[in-house]
């Protein structure tokens, strides 16, 4: 396949992730106020994966025919959006949401917005997850043997995905 002088490739590495509509109730509340009073909140992620989508069949075999069974599609499977960026000293609006869902029980899906960008630092490709809420927090391993950064991963789970652009 020979690409089109009008094809631009996009880079992978020049991205940015907002979370739209984002509620802290009540524990976040104070912490929120002090930082932000905007509903959309963005934060930088060194890495950002788990964006896809798989639609899964089911068979059903047709009563007197051993030939093949139909294979009918189900509604499609969404893998959980992993975000990954260094452990810093500053509060975080994200992980206090992440916290009180995890922790507390308490839920407060929002939606969250992966945005890659063209050289002009303008939207180039849209992926939109909806209804989305932590289900895991992780940070990295401690070793005294290696002068590494630590790092904080935490993943999405969600009802659907949609690329908007």
């Amino acid at each position: 396949m020979v690409a089109n002088k009008a094809d631009k490739f996009i880079p992978a590495f020049h991205f940015e992730v907002a979370f739209l509509n984002l509620s802290l109730g009540v524990i976040g509340a104070a912490l929120e106020n002090s930082i932000t009073g905007n509903d959309n909140i963005g934060m930088s992620f060194a890495e950002v994966s788990g964006v896809s989508a798989e639609l899964q069949t089911e068979e059903v075999g047709e009563g007197g025919n051993n030939l093949f069974k139909y294979r009918l599609p189900k509604p499609a499977k969404y893998n959980n959006l992993v975000l990954k960026r260094a452990l810093s000293t500053a509060p975080s609006l994200i992980l206090t949401w992440a916290n009180e869902a995890i922790r507390n029980f308490s839920f407060h899906p929002c939606t969250v917005v992966v945005t890659l960008l063209n050289e002009r630092h303008l939207p180039a490709k849209v992926w939109a997850f909806d209804n989305a809420f932590p289900v895991k927090i992780e940070v990295s391993s401690f070793d005294a043997n290696k002068n590494e950064i630590v790092i904080e991963t935490m993943e999405l789970a969600y009802n659907y995905s949609m690329r908007i652009i």
